[in-house]
Formats: structure tokens, C-alpha cells, sequence
């Protein structure tokens, strides 16, 4: 394990820090990088992945992100070319994802399932990331210990993304002391965000 602080670094600097540990790399190591802003977790993540990381991320605390790169040697040759070092923009935009089920469809309830988790991932790969996810009636247990889905909201979060559960569904299902991503909102909360929503998108 190869840990990168950059904590406290203006962008460019976990950039070119996080590049530097991979280049350097001779063989399939990771590498952990430590920052405390979204934005660097965002920025961070893309180079990672254009150089063919596996990458994943999470919010540790308050500004306290951590990203984990799996690296199989050194970044892909296109990756290591110089002017990788943009600082991009926020990714998010004012687009709500709403998750009221375990499943997506309707039929087969273990296709379902594993569609409703694909689902998930497919929002990590957006170009521009949703700025909350809802979670409620079935789809509070997607946010709560024990879900597939929990390393992929994690990354998300730690990008910025609000991940919110609906408190009267966990108390109902009795997970409200099994979550592990997000917060617990109320019904008001819900009504309020998808309101100001510019666009929704429900599974």
C-alpha cells in the first residue's frame, strides 16, 4: 500500500502528487490518497480511471476523503502523457436520482436486483454526477450495512453526492441503526429536493 497525503493541497497538486505514485509503480500495487475536498476526490478519480485504475472512494469525516487505486503496473502510456493535470469543475449538477425499491423492473426479482446494482455503478460513470440520490420505501436497504451497492454510494458520496434515506423507512424496516452511507432525511426533505430538482431520474 502506497499512501499519497494531500491533504490541505490545491488543486493541481493531489494530481500530480497521485500521478507521480503511479508512475513510478513497477508492478500491481495500491495506492491510497488522502485529501479534503470533493473536488480533488473528483479530480483525482478521473485521472485514475483514464489510466486504468480500479478506484474507489469514501468520506472519512469531515473534509477527509479517501481514494483507493488498484494499479496493475504503471498507468496506460496515454495517462502519462503531461497536461493531465487539469483542475476540472464540479461535477455535479442539479439532477435527483430517486431509489424507492431493492429492484429495478418488474418480474424476475433477483434480475431485479442485480440491475438495481448495475444501475448504481452506471451513476458513478457519469460525466456529470447527480447532486443527491433519495432512498426510501425498499430502496432504504440499498444505504444500510449488508447492500452490494454500499462501496459504489460511497464513492459517491465522497465526490459530493447527497445520499439521504428516508428516517420512517428505516425505522419501519428496523435499519435505522444499520446505515452506512448518507444521512437520514424526512418526508418534507424529500418533497423540498425533488421540487428544486432540474431533472429526476427514478429506476
Amino acid at each position: 500500500m502506497i499512501t499519497v497525503n494531500a491533504m490541505g493541497d490545491n488543486c493541481p497538486i493531489p494530481v500530480i502528487k497521485t500521478k507521480k505514485a503511479m508512475q513510478a509503480l513497477t508492478g500491481s500495487e495500491t495506492i491510497e490518497v488522502l485529501v479534503d475536498n470533493e473536488i480533488a476526490v473528483q479530480n483525482v478519480t478521473k485521472m485514475a480511471a483514464s489510466s486504468g485504475g480500479k478506484v474507489t472512494s469514501e468520506k472519512l469525516g469531515e473534509k477527509e476523503y479517501k481514494v483507493t487505486i488498484a494499479m496493475e503496473g504503471a498507468p496506460a502510456a496515454a495517462a502519462s502523457e503531461e497536461g493531465g493535470e487539469t483542475c476540472m469543475p464540479d461535477k455535479r449538477n442539479n439532477t435527483v436520482v430517486v431509489v424507492s425499491s431493492d429492484r429495478m423492473g418488474e418480474g424476475n426479482d433477483a434480475l431485479g436486483k442485480v440491475l438495481i446494482k448495475g444501475f448504481i455503478f452506471a451513476v458513478t460513470q457519469l460525466d456529470e454526477l447527480p447532486k443527491t440520490m433519495l432512498f426510501y420505501n425498499g430502496g432504504a436497504t440499498l444505504t444500510c450495512e449488508g447492500s452490494d451497492s454500499l462501496e459504489d454510494l460511497k464513492s459517491l458520496e465522497a465526490q459530493g453526492v447527497q445520499i439521504m434515506t428516508c428516517g420512517t423507512c428505516l425505522d419501519y424496516y428496523g435499519l435505522k441503526e444499520k446505515l452506512a452511507v448518507g444521512s437520514v432525511t424526512n418526508m418534507y426533505s424529500i418533497v423540498e429536493t425533488m421540487a428544486g430538482a432540474s431533472n429526476i431520474i427514478k429506476p
